[in-house]
């Protein structure tokens, strides 16, 4: 499928007499409530599509004057249309594979935890590893790592690998394996951390150390043709919850080139911005190298269906395992298993290589973004960026902080002034917020996700989900359901909670499906190409079964999608065989 070419002219927005198109529109449909998400946020009751873009908006009478012997005309019943949405932070490969083997039940306790552990050794042989990747401590009813001991009793014949993130739990013979005990030490200018116990002992968790670990494969490897299936059967999955944009934020050239077969096989049903994955751990004249052939790619020309636009690296670890990097100490921690009250975290770039790395990006057209969790690394991200800025302007470049939680009012000030985006993942707050207040206290929380601030500030943020593993828009570890992520911007509630995380920071439904939409285009340089239902632009569209404006806040996030259309065409449909 490929967006056929427009044959239309324009006509005025809402023009009480329409000017004539080239030839009457493919399709009409009115009798709705068109949220157009334009700059004004105007709601229209029909809407025209002619060769893949929309043709004409405005009232039923205008549009259907536009009518012609070969229109089909639509009568949308009163049902709401938003623009096609826009998720700015997903890992749709690794997500599509995660369950190749087997299926992985959804675990909320360590108990949980150990009897998956438990089932696996009876089927893996004796000695070999098990791996268990990203059930976020934070989301365990625990609010902490299972134990070297507790994996120990679980399967003390097998090597057990809890990864959570950048950081990791081992029990004794994945130890073991791997070398590490109480000699061990990192090798100087090595990335990781080892906690140990007062008499020295590894603890088995292992901070930004994954290639420390000797971990070998043992469950069955897919094939090409595999990974091309299950990705494309997950980009249909994200067509149901409304996506027909996604942003690829650490493709691997695997990645790249199965998005190909799926394009040029007309497979591919959502279109793809590719932030491609960058170590910043390499030297960087290899770094520089690798920027420059991405520059050179056929696929860094722009095409609205598959675009390689942007790299991305890591600044730090992850607030959900305990390594983000903090301006001030976490403090000792039974959840994060922090012993050291000094500790503020894992930096992974130290400052001249940051902003080395983004200084190459943008001189070859190439947005950057940075994994950034902590305020330490968000802080440290910005002063790169303004060092650049300082040479010359970057706002047009668009320059991303990926996660961007822990802010401050200074580094809200700083984005806006240089021109810096953000795609931020509201699913955290709900899903971790809990576990963050234990930990951190309000106080040190009033500006998580300050949604509100940076808005009122004019920083343009997106809504991503960071979704890397299983299917289902709220059954994936990282849900990727958008309503659900709009739905946290309106209520900022942490589940298992009562509590409203600054609820000074709720924004308006208005401003929280502009996350989704026009923020998210514009993030990947689009927004005149889609993120709002205007003349000319890509006919992306989604209906609703019932009316995001209106219906009560709590109903939000159960919101479920009738149809969505890529290019004017359907490519997810529910219940109905014809029609929109």
């Amino acid at each position: 499928m490929r967006p056929a070419a427009a044959k239309l002219l324009s006509i005025v927005l809402f023009s009480p007499v329409p000017q004539a198109l080239a030839a009457p529109p493919d399709l009409i449909v009115h009798n709705g409530k068109i949220v157009t998400v334009d700059e004004h946020f105007s709601v229209a009751d029909a809407l025209a599509i002619d060769g893949g873009r929309i043709a004409a908006v405005g009232s039923n009478s205008t549009v259907l004057a536009l009518a012609g012997p070969d229109t089909k005309v639509i009568d949308l019943g009163g049902k709401t249309i938003l623009p096609g949405l826009i998720d700015t932070h997903t890992h749709p490969l690794g997500a599509a594979m995660y369950e190749f083997d087997h299926f992985v039940p959804d675990m909320e306790t360590i108990a949980d935890v150990l009897e998956y552990f438990r089932q696996r050794a009876q089927v893996v042989p004796e000695g070999e590893w098990i791996r268990l990747q990203q059930v976020f401590i934070t989301r365990l009813r625990e609010q902490r790592y299972p134990t070297r001991a507790e994996l120990d009793e679980a399967a003390p014949n097998h090597a057990l690998y809890f990864r959570t993130g950048p950081d990791a739990s081992l029990n004794s013979l994945a130890l073991e394996l791997s070398g590490i005990d109480r000699q061990f030490r990192i090798p100087q200018g090595t990335l990781g951390r080892i906690e140990r116990n007062e008499s020295g002992e590894p603890t088995g968790i292992i901070r930004s150390g994954a290639h420390l670990i000797e971990f070998h494969e043992s469950q069955k490897q897919p094939s090409r043709a595999d990974k091309r299936r299950r990705l494309k059967e997950l980009i249909a999955a994200y067509n149901k919850v409304g996506l027909t944009s996604i942003a690829d934020r650490n493709a691997s050239e695997e990645a790249l080139s199965l998005y190909e077969d799926l394009l040029d096989a007309g497979e591919l049903t959502a279109r793809v911005f590719v932030s491609f994955a960058v170590n910043a751990q390499e030297p960087l004249e290899d770094i520089e190298a690798k920027v420059a052939k991405l520059a050179r790619h056929p696929r860094h020309s722009y095409d609205p269906m598959l675009w390689l636009r942007g790299i991305k690296f890591f600044m730090d670890g992850g607030m959900l395992t305990g390594s983000a990097f903090m301006r001030e100490p976490w403090g000792v921690s039974d959840v994060y298993s922090i012993s050291d009250p000094s500790y503020r975290g894992m930096r992974f770039v130290p400052p001249g290589k940051a902003y080395a790395i983004a200084r190459l990006a943008l001189a070859h057209g190439l947005q950057p973004t940075a994994h950034s969790v902590g305020d330490g690394a968000v802080h440290a991200l910005i002063d790169a960026y303004a060092e650049i800025n300082d040479e010359f302007r970057v706002r047009e470049m668009r320059p991303c902080i990926t996660h961007s939680n822990f802010m401050s009012p200074e580094a809200i000030e700083r984005m806006a002034e240089i021109g810096i985006v953000a795609d931020l993942q509201p699913a955290w707050l709900e899903r971790d917020g809990a576990t963050l207040l234990k930990q951190f206290g309000e106080a040190r929380l009033r500006y998580f996700q300050p949604y509100k601030s940076l808005r009122q500030a004019g920083v343009t943020v997106g809504g991503g989900s960071d979704h890397m593993q299983k299917v289902g828009g709220m059954r994936s570890i990282n849900p990727y359901n958008p309503f659900f992520g709009i739905w946290i911007a309106l209520r900022r509630q942490p589940r298992w909670t009562d509590a409203v995380m600054q609820p000074e920071q709720r924004l308006t439904r208005e401003a929280a499906i502009r996350l989704y939409t026009i923020n998210n285009a514009h993030i990947t340089f689009a927004e005149d190409e889609k993120g709002s239902l205007e003349v000319g632009k890509l006919a992306d569209l989604i209906v609703l079964d019932r009316d995001i404006l209106e219906c009560p806040t709590q109903e939000v996030k159960d919101i479920l999608v009738e149809q969505t259309y890529l290019d004017g065409e359907l490519v997810y449909q529910a219940g109905k065989e014809d029609g929109i």
